[in-house]
């Protein structure tokens, strides 16, 4: 579920976001949610929903009483598993105890902090609220409103960062005893700011690769699983809304820009759906036919897209995954024998079950990997 405002657009985001208006329209927002999840309640009658994720823009941006209001209207709708997993995402610098204990007592279970770095003046170069200190102290708070899954967005690779300055963030981190850390590099995107103007002392790939490795031996040494090309959890604590994605299982994304994936049980095709992403609009046509775009995924695309998830998980996905879930044969691909025979790909054997995941190398070059199968 994404709610798309954020008290400012940072320079690197390129995702649907977009600076809050002078109020937050929760109500009327709320109401456009709840008539897109009724318009996608069809394609997915009889099946249980494990998970939710409210992302963003900035979640916490809404009060605690109307994720409760909302949070109502979806068990009303949905079976809901027990224990089902319910994240928010957070800024620090709009956190609060008062709506972090609202936030849990209305069923909310894992927040995920969206912080960056502990440098200020890092912090600043990216466009970002909230200070290290804040930071700190929002995870704090957040332990004492009794939130126990908590995870911590790193970015490495900053403007002017040095790997120390790397290690130095992730000691921070680990010293806050997340169970889950997502630990990425900054990149470029399109239509960014940071892509009109480049930081001019961004660090080159070599030493971007060091600062990684360097910082992925700190993880396990702190004793996290690498389970997915950027996340890290320890045991018990792998993000369950993520594995839903990286194991090219279904979705349905209600708000402003959000990506659905639905596999027609009668039928086996997948469906892409997309709905509009400028608030306004999306408000004024929700839960209407015109308010989703539909794409119908051919064996081409099915090939690429099982790839791009799947093969993210650092363990791989078993063979027969790939048939069941494209309905194509693996060894129809062209790409799956070029990328053994470049060494990027592998077959073996997890608890006796054949399985195909990416080599040491072909994790270094995953989108080279990815696009044999475009």
């Amino acid at each position: 579920m994404h709610l798309p405002w954020c008290v400012r657009k940072c320079p690197y985001c390129d995702f649907n976001s977009h600076q809050q208006p002078k109020a937050v329209p929760e109500d009327d927002y709320i109401r456009a949610l709840i008539a897109d999840l009724e318009s996608d309640l069809p394609r997915i009658w009889g099946r249980p929903v494990v998970s939710i994720f409210f992302g963003g823009g900035t979640p916490s941006l809404f009060s605690d009483s109307a994720m409760s209001t909302l949070l109502d209207a979806l068990r009303a709708r949905i079976t809901l598993r027990p224990n089902a997993e319910i994240t928010l995402e957070c800024n620090p610098g709009t956190t609060e105890f008062g709506n972090l204990k609202g936030y849990r007592n209305a069923g909310i279970n894992r927040l995920s902090f969206g912080v960056q770095s502990f440098n200020d003046e890092v912090l600043h170069r990216l466009g970002r609220i909230h200070s290290a200190k804040e930071a700190q102290n929002a995870i704090a708070l957040a332990r004492e409103a009794g939130f126990d899954n908590i995870n911590i967005d790193l970015m490495f690779a900053l403007p002017g960062q040095t790997q120390a300055m790397a290690l130095d963030d992730l000691k921070q981190a680990l010293q806050l005893e997340p169970e889950h850390i997502s630990h990425y590099q900054l990149t470029l995107e399109p239509e960014t700011v940071f892509a009109r103007f480049p930081p001019k002392d961004l660090p080159d790939d070599e030493t971007a690769w060091d600062m990684q490795d360097a910082c992925h031996a700190a993880l396990r040494e702190a004793g996290f699983t690498h389970y997915e090309v950027s996340a890290f959890a320890k045991p018990q604590r792998r993000c369950q809304h993520n594995l839903v994605y990286w194991q090219f299982g279904d979705y349905i994304g209600i708000g402003a820009g959000a990506h659905g994936k639905i596999t027609d049980l009668n039928s086996q095709s997948i469906t892409r759906t997309e709905k509009q992403k400028i608030p306004r609009l999306y408000q004024a046509s929700a839960g209407t036919p015109e308010a989703t775009r539909l794409r119908v995924l051919s064996p081409n695309d099915l090939a690429f897209e099982f790839m791009l998830n799947a093969l993210r998980l650092t363990e791989g996905f078993p063979e027969k995954h790939f048939q069941a879930f494209t309905g194509l044969q693996l060894e129809s691909q062209p790409g799956m024998q070029q990328a053994i025979a470049r060494g990027l790909l592998e077959r073996v054997s997890t608890e006796g079950k054949p399985t195909i995941r990416a080599t040491a190398l072909g994790q270094r070059f995953l989108n080279d990997v990815i696009n044999l199968f475009s």
